[in-house]
């Protein structure tokens, strides 16, 4: 997840053009404190891609992208996925050849990560790449709608509202309790 590197068909802007933001700036916009800014560099999970930093007082710049990839991992964060997962879902995305997270879909269900390619192509990148069966329920009810249109129907057959009549329910009812608590000796 180079957050510096252009997708496929644009092409790469100069070092001298690109335009960076300092850390309290890139804390700011994404909502989270300068410590785990800190912390999510120093460890590498995000490492700013214009400038790191080069001892004490040097600042790092963040590019649009990196604030990109920050805000996506506050989501998350937001979402209940621990920080542990976060990584593994990055180290996943990252092998798995992800250059720019704005060209993707994340899901997650609070403990795991998916990516969404399409509909019928989810990855849960917490389980090793592992294929998510995906059913695209809109897509299903078209499909069975347009099929069931060239078939006949039939009309519903009226169901009875009631088994037994009211003498056989009250019959049924004294055959199962037993002769001495109806009162019979």
């Amino acid at each position: 997840m180079d957050a510096h590197s252009e997708p496929a068909g644009r092409t790469a802007v100069p070092p001298s053009q690109i335009r960076g933001w300092r850390g309290t700036a890139a804390c700011r916009v994404v909502g989270i404190t300068y410590r785990q800014l800190d912390y999510w560099a120093r460890t590498g999970l995000v490492e700013p891609s214009i400038r790191r930093a080069s001892g004490s007082g040097s600042n790092r710049l963040y590019s649009f992208r990196d604030i990109i990839v920050l805000k996506v991992i506050k989501r998350l964060l937001d979402a209940g996925v621990s920080l542990q997962n976060i990584r593994k879902a990055v180290v996943a995305l990252r092998s798995r050849g992800v250059k720019d997270l704005a060209e993707i879909t994340l899901m997650s269900d609070g403990s795991t990560v998916y990516e969404c390619r399409s509909a019928g192509e989810v990855i849960d990148l917490l389980r090793g790449g592992q294929g998510v069966f995906g059913i695209a329920v809109r897509t299903t009810v078209t499909e069975v709608m347009g099929r069931l249109a060239t078939l006949p129907g039939e009309a519903p057959v009226k169901a009875p509202t009631q088994l037994y009549g009211p003498e056989r329910v009250e019959e049924r009812h004294r055959a199962g309790v037993p002769a001495r608590r109806r009162g019979v000796s």
